[in-house]
């Protein structure tokens, strides 16, 4: 099979195009130029795309480089920016797979008549019912399915995850048996576009005004200042000015009018959580979810709680089995069936 890869540099994706080759495919790499700006971060940074490059000509392979950085900017960036402007806190990862990596890679790749497209994700493609759904990746601590959730059983058809079965420990051995250059090279972390030197700060204040903001106790009484409202975010203890004493959180952030409230952990704690955009890859599925109990996880690694899907038009409300720390608006939400075994959808969460 002729198999595009998306290579980041990371040594997934060098593992990933490792295996493809030693099972006969035709395999060609490819890494996406997707942020034109300065970084030393994340998969964006020019070591990155030379470390994707070096490890194609170890292993023989093809190597191209796709510009994709009006998209990455039309369709994360901007986006990022606007959100944290709202007052809200996005997930550019998420964004990234769903408008680049599974949707721009794909479009390219059947124009340049490739048979399925790779990427070195840990996640799987199992059979559920005789249908094709998105599984956990086999190694618990490093599955990524959260990130890809978005995939439609016709995308499914045309995607592989060569890694998705193995376990890291595993797959870092493999690498340095054949002597890869980014066998042991660190997972990335961060987000690629923002510089470690910079830091988010540093990213948005030349692209939106920052504006201080008072902040409160429950009972309204002011007690302390912030000099940017659109850096602060649900959840948040430090870096508020408020001093030593009781450990106290951001419980609520309301941009226009630049007020911020802070309590103790137990105003984090909701009974339900509204989700809109709403995404259901599998054609019919969410007619089937209303009133039904799945497991929902609120970040890339986070733990899994159980609550109750209550449908409402294109959103929909979690109910949950017992009350959950609250996920900050803008995040992402990705349901799973009651067995944590395959992906039924996901969303973003409401202001």
């Amino acid at each position: 099979m002729k198999v595009l890869l998306a290579m980041s540099g990371g040594v997934d994706s060098s593992v990933a195009a490792l295996i493809l080759r030693n099972q006969g495919h035709d395999v060609v790499g490819v890494t996406m130029r997707l942020w034109g700006g300065e970084s030393d971060t994340g998969c964006c940074s020019v070591s990155d795309v030379d470390d994707a490059r070096r490890v194609a000509q170890q292993l023989d392979i093809d190597h191209l480089v796709f510009n994709f950085s009006e998209e990455f900017h039309r369709h994360v960036v901007d986006p990022y920016v606007v959100a944290h402007a709202e007052g809200t806190t996005p997930n550019p990862c998420v964004e990234c797979n769903r408008h680049l990596k599974f949707d721009k890679l794909f479009v390219r790749g059947r124009e340049l008549g490739f048979d399925a497209v790779a990427t070195g994700h840990h996640a799987q493609i199992v059979d559920h019912n005789g249908s094709l759904r998105l599984g956990r990746g086999h190694d618990a601590a490093k599955d990524q399915s959260y990130v890809v959730h978005m995939l439609s059983e016709e995308e499914l058809g045309y995607v592989m995850f060569p890694v998705g079965t193995m376990q890291k420990p595993e797959l870092r051995e493999m690498a340095l048996s054949v002597g890869l250059r980014t066998a042991t090279k660190p997972d990335s972390q961060d987000v690629c576009f923002i510089g470690s030197k910079v830091g988010r700060a540093g990213f948005l204040e030349p692209r939106i005004e920052f504006n201080a903001a008072t902040v409160v106790d429950g009972a309204g009484v002011e007690i302390g200042q912030v000099p940017a409202v659109e850096l602060v975010t649900l959840g948040q203890r430090r870096g508020l000015g408020l001093g030593g004493g009781d450990k106290r959180y951001v419980v609520a952030v309301d941009v226009p009018r630049r007020r911020i409230v802070v309590g103790d952990e137990s105003g984090l704690f909701v009974d339900s959580t509204e989700v809109k955009k709403l995404s259901w890859p599998y054609a019919n599925d969410h007619q089937l979810l209303d009133g039904a109990t799945v497991l929902v996880q609120g970040s890339a690694h986070g733990a899994r709680s159980s609550g109750r899907i209550i449908m409402s038009g294109d959103t929909c409300r979690i109910e949950w089995d017992r009350a959950q720390r609250r996920i900050a608006p803008g995040q992402t939400v990705v349901f799973y069936d009651e067995t944590d075994a395959v992906v039924l959808g996901g969303g973003i969460v409401s202001a």
